[in-house]
C-alpha cells in the first residue's frame, strides 16, 4: 500500500490527530501489511508513525519519491494510495475502498474548489484510490519527481480502474476534506469535535456541560498533548481534595467539590473518544473510569453520612447505611429498569447538588431516605429489563 504526504500536510493536527496518523489509522483499518511513507528524511513525526504501524504489525518503509515503489509491488499486492494532505473519516473511507479497485471521484465544481485534481471538465479526484500492483510498474515510465498521487491517479484512470463517487457534501456524520495549511486544520476542529461526540453516551445534564466544555477548551488540550490525562489527574485530585473537605466536617463544600470532580470525569471521557484514533487499541489494564466511577461512589456514602445529623439512637456506621443503599439502588435500579430517564441516575454531580440543597434546607435525611424509597419503588413497579437469568 501507499501513505503518502506525511509533511508538511501531513503534520498538520485537527483537535490533536494528525493528518499522516488518520491516514495511518484508515490503511491500517484496510488491513494494510505494509507502508510506505513518501519523505525526504525521517523526522521525529514520521519515526512515531513507523512505531505505531509496527506496533500494529505491519512493516514501514520511507521512500524518496514513486519510483522507490518499483520492485516493492508485486502483480498480487493491491495499493491504496492517499493524496497529500488527505483528512477523511476512517469509517466512510473503509466502506469506499473496501469493495474493490477504485478511483474515488467527485463533482469538479465543488472538488477543484477545495483542492482536489481535477480528471475530466465533470470529475475530480476524491483523493483516494486502490488499484492492482501490476499498474505501479508503470511508474517506471515517469519522470523521479512526479507527483505520486496525481501519477497513480493518471494511471489507474488510463486502465480502465472503475470510479466510485463520494457520497454528496454534507451527508451523514463523516467528513472528507483536503488539508492544506494550518489556518484550514483548525476551520475544520470545531466540525470534527462536534461530530465525534455527538453520540459518545447517553444524555444527561452533566454529560451535557462536560460536552460544552470540551468544544470550548478540548481542542487546546488536546494540541498540547495532555488531553483526557490532564482532566483525569484534575478530576481524582479534586476527589481527594473533598474527602479532605469532608473529614474536616464541611459535607457540604466537600459535595460541591465531589460534583465538580464528576463534571471532569465526564470530560476526560469525552476526550477520550476524541483521542480514540489508534492503530493498536490500549491494552486490557486496569479500567481506569470504572475504578473513578466507583471510587465517587464510595465518597459519596461518605460525605452523605457526614452530612446527615447523627441521631442519639445512632452507632458510628449507621449514619452510613441509607446513603449506602442510596448509591446501591443508583447503580441497580438502571439494570433493571431500560427507561430514558434512568441515565439521570448516572449523574453523581446532579446527585451531590441536590443534597447540598437538602443539607441547607436542614433536610439531607429525609431526602436520602426518600430518594432510596422512591428508587426502591421504581425498580419494583417499573421493571423493563431482561427478566430471565438465562436467555431461552
Amino acid at each position: 500500500m501507499l501513505e503518502t504526504g506525511t509533511a508538511p500536510r501531513g503534520a498538520l493536527r485537527v483537535g490533536g490527530v494528525s493528518v499522516a496518523l488518520e491516514q495511518l489509522v484508515l490503511v491500517l483499518s484496510m488491513g494494510c501489511e505494509r507502508i510506505f511513507c513518501l519523505a525526504n528524511r525521517m523526522t521525529p513525526e514520521i519515526a512515531a508513525l513507523q512505531h505505531e504501524a509496527e506496533r500494529a504489525g505491519a512493516r514501514f518503509q520511507l521512500i524518496p519519491g514513486p519510483h522507490g515503489l518499483l520492485g516493492q509491488v508485486t502483480a498480487m499486492d493491491e495499493v491504496i494510495a492517499l493524496a497529500d494532505g488527505l483528512f477523511a473519516s476512517v469509517s466512510d473511507a473503509v466502506a469506499l475502498l473496501e469493495p474493490g479497485a477504485a478511483v474515488l471521484v467527485q463533482p469538479a465544481a465543488t472538488g477543484v474548489e477545495a483542492g482536489f485534481e481535477r480528471i475530466d471538465p465533470t470529475q475530480a479526484s476524491g483523493g483516494a484510490l486502490r488499484i492492482p500492483g501490476r499498474l505501479v510498474e508503470r511508474l517506471a515510465d515517469l519522470p523521479h519527481d512526479c507527483d505520486a498521487f496525481s501519477a497513480l491517479l493518471r494511471i489507474a484512470l488510463q486502465a480502465g480502474v472503475a470510479q466510485r463517487p463520494l457520497p454528496p457534501a454534507g451527508q451523514g456524520d463523516g467528513f472528507w476534506t483536503l488539508l492544506d495549511n494550518e489556518e484550514q486544520a483548525h476551520a475544520l476542529e470545531p466540525l470534527w469535535i462536534r461530530r465525534r461526540i455527538r453520540h459518545a453516551r447517553p444524555f444527561n445534564p452533566t454529560r451535557g456541560l462536560a460536552r460544552l466544555l470540551v468544544r470550548s477548551f478540548g481542542p487546546a488540550l488536546l494540541h498540547a498533548g495532555s488531553g483526557s490525562r490532564f482532566v483525569t489527574g484534575a478530576a481524582v485530585m479534586l476527589l481527594v481534595l473533598a474527602l479532605g473537605t469532608g473529614w474536616l466536617g464541611w459535607p457540604g463544600p466537600a459535595l460541591g467539590l465531589a460534583a465538580l470532580a464528576w463534571l471532569l470525569g465526564e470530560a476526560s471521557v469525552v476526550l477520550k473518544r476524541i483521542e480514540a484514533d489508534r492503530v493498536v487499541p490500549p491494552g486490557r489494564g486496569v479500567n481506569w473510569h470504572s475504578l473513578f466511577d466507583w471510587s465517587t461512589d464510595a465518597l459519596m456514602v461518605l460525605l452523605i453520612g457526614w452530612a446527615a445529623p447523627a441521631t442519639p439512637w445512632q452507632t458510628g456506621l449507621d449514619r452510613f447505611f441509607a446513603p449506602l443503599i442510596l448509591m446501591a439502588l443508583l447503580r441497580i435500579v438502571p439494570r433493571v429498569t431500560q427507561a430514558p430517564w434512568t441515565y439521570w441516575l448516572e449523574d453523581r454531580a446532579f446527585l451531590a447538588l441536590v443534597i447540598v440543597l437538602a443539607l441547607l434546607a436542614g433536610l439531607a435525611a429525609p431526602v436520602v431516605y426518600g430518594l432510596a424509597l422512591l428508587l426502591a419503588a421504581c425498580g419494583i413497579l417499573w421493571p423493563t429489563g431482561a427478566a430471565r437469568l438465562t436467555p431461552s
